[in-house]
């Protein structure tokens, strides 16, 4: 088993979904001719630039000038520092990405830019996830800043429009690379993204996550603010952002808890930076972004972030049990029920999955209708009738079938008959602890809610692929491969370069075939 089938092999099922082959073979040499440019470019400039990690880092994870790494040979690199690496096919879903982080596993897009967007794209690529991120992982703070920043990043509450959001990035990403794309394609991506992103009722936890996360993480300064050194992935990896962002064009503003109130557009270079003064200043602002989420703060404050999301959320309650559902309302108590808790009942809308430790029992199916959840100290019978008079006021009659189903359900509240479901799941806690963004048990996924599905192999990303690869000339993937063949052996003569340079004048188009030949005309 290779270093990556290991890998794989230790990711829950539901992740495996998202991973792909790397298919190194399938690399022509254009695009390790693609890669060796932007190699160059980047450690020349950012020798001095980027955090002093930056060049131990490269060798530390498997990195070198020549060729695309191979991800079995990270991994054996990766495997040192604590982490692992797998492939993916450009942008998988923010749950997926952030739970792999949280896992110290990076998700590396395997596929390499085109020579026309060598100096930034849109897309994830194999020079962004892996000579951008991977080579500051070598420090060992930040590479833990990674993995807590992934936990909060998976925690985080996201709502309907997110995905909308995610979709039409993705699309975007996809059309700007396909090489067949037409103008009047591109022009609809990019306003299908305006209107996704007008459509946005709030600025949810996951919204504000991911900003963090850009600004730190992809786009991150550290260190004096007059003099910067550069530790954000879309920075390192990127030709045009690593010469742009540390010029008087760029504002430098000290990093705070605000950055994740600070919207950023994927397509353009950035307009301001944040700077950390070290990594352990990265972690006092996660702390602090932190205790402003649903999952830490729980009771009014976490239920009423889940019913505004309108997405799969689950509750933590009192005795550890998760109950993943749809938050739709509350019922107020006349007072506190507990500390940040005044709601007496919450009703959520299934399916309704029931777990401990983030994990369904084997076997369980979910509850597809509305279930309840009732707070205040008192306790639910297993089996028979009852009658539940709670502290918080709710009382509450019926008959327990077994399991939490519960028979002919009637509620009241200081004197006030409640409309409730006469069969529902019910569950009783004193108090809420935690709310946090999807499934407790992140199985579950595809097999109860289906909203994260893995991208089929006939969608247009695989497609803009196919095309993109059909796109050189064979005439001129032969002059590609003859260079590459001379570049390896050593035995490049001064004549045969000249020939090849004459021939590469039929293609005026691809100036990378000319700057191969000039930079071996000069080893000659």
């Amino acid at each position: 088993m290779t270093p990556t089938e290991l890998t794989i092999s230790r990711l829950p099922a539901h992740l495996r979904r998202y991973v792909v082959s790397q298919d190194y073979d399938a690399y022509t040499p254009r695009d390790h001719a693609v890669w060796r440019h932007i190699l160059g470019k980047l450690r020349g400039h950012l020798s001095e630039r980027a955090h002093p990690v930056y060049l131990e880092g490269l060798t530390a994870t498997g990195i070198n000038l020549e060729a695309i790494p191979s991800l079995d040979e990270m991994n054996e690199r990766l495997s040192r520092l604590g982490w692992a690496c797998v492939g993916v096919r450009g942008f998988i879903p923010p749950a997926v990405f952030t739970e792999l982080q949280s896992m110290g596993v990076l998700a590396i897009a395997s596929d390499i830019r085109t020579h026309e967007h060598i100096g930034y794209t849109p897309a994830p690529d194999i020079v962004h996830e892996s000579a951008g991120h991977a080579p500051i992982i070598a420090n060992r703070r930040y590479s833990e800043y990674l993995k807590a920043c992934g936990l909060v990043g998976f925690k985080s509450i996201a709502s309907l429009e997110d995905q909308a959001v995610f979709e039409a990035i993705r699309n975007l990403s996809v059309v700007k690379e396909d090489p067949d794309a037409s103008e009047d394609e591109v022009a609809h991506a990019e306003a299908r993204l305006t209107a996704a992103s007008a459509s946005r009722r709030y600025v949810s936890e996951s919204t504000r996550a991911s900003r963090l996360y850009w600004w730190t993480a992809e786009y991150g300064l550290v260190g004096d603010l007059e003099r910067p050194r550069i530790y954000g992935a879309g920075l390192l990896s990127s030709i045009g952002e690593a010469e742009h962002c540390l010029t008087p064009a760029v504002r430098k503003l000290p990093l705070t808890v605000a950055c994740a109130d600070t919207e950023y557009d994927i397509t353009r270079m950035q307009p301001q930076l944040f700077v950390a003064r070290d990594f352990e200043h990265l972690f006092e602002v996660l702390a602090e972004f932190e205790s402003t989420l649903a999952f830490k703060r729980g009771g009014d404050f976490g239920l009423e972030v889940a019913r505004e999301a309108r997405t799969v959320n689950h509750l933590v309650l009192a005795d550890g049990r998760e109950v993943t559902g749809r938050v739709m309302e509350s019922v107020l108590a006349p007072g506190p029920v507990a500390p940040g808790l005044t709601s007496a009942l919450v009703r959520m809308e299934g399916p309704i999955i029931v777990s401990r430790g983030g994990k369904a029992a084997d076997g369980t199916r979910p509850w597809n209708g509305s279930a309840l959840v009732a707070f205040g100290a008192g306790g639910l019978p297993e089996r028979g009738p009852f009658k539940l008079s709670l502290s918080s006021g709710l009382e509450l009659e019926g008959f327990a079938a077994g399991g939490g189903e519960v028979l002919a359900l009637r509620a009241r509240l200081a004197g006030r008959v409640l409309e409730v479901p006469a069969v529902t799941k019910l569950f009783v806690s004193t108090h809420l602890p935690s709310v946090a963004g999807g499934p407790a048990d992140p199985a579950t996924w595809d097999r109860w809610f289906g909203e994260l599905e893995a991208f089929a192999e006939g969608d247009g990303e695989s497609k803009a692929r196919e095309r993109k690869s059909l796109a050189l000339h064979p005439s001129l993937a032969a002059l590609y491969r003859e260079v590459r063949g001379l570049r390896e052996s050593g035995r490049a003569k001064p004549e045969r370069l000249a020939q090849i340079a004459a021939a590469a004048t039929d293609f005026q188009d691809d100036w990378l075939l000319r700057a191969e030949v000039e930079e071996l005309k000069a080893r000659a």
